[in-house]
């Protein structure tokens, strides 16, 4: 996947497989993210390795259904991984 990838950080597909109606979660080190599918795209950040509903949610933020908000949504989620890598 890693050639079909829209971010520079993270292995995530492109907006085509969220608009088919898919969630997608994925991690790197001890920063994991879901992004879930519903009325809107909606990304959520934690660390550790617990799933979404386990784990302490740090950071939520809704997007827009479309290649836009796509494309606002992946970069939120690089900028939130930079900067918690900044402050290690």
């Amino acid at each position: 996947m890693a050639d079909t990838s829209v971010s520079k950080i993270f292995q995530i597909p492109k907006f085509h497989y969220f608009e088919s109606g898919n969630n997608y979660s994925g991690s790197k080190g001890d920063f994991s993210y879901i992004i879930k599918n519903g009325d809107s795209l909606k990304c959520l950040t934690w660390h550790g390795r617990l799933c979404s509903d386990k784990a302490v949610i740090e950071n939520t933020k809704d997007f827009e259904k479309s290649q836009e908000g796509f494309d606002e949504l992946i970069k939120w989620l690089e900028n939130i991984f930079l900067e918690d890598n900044r402050n290690i």
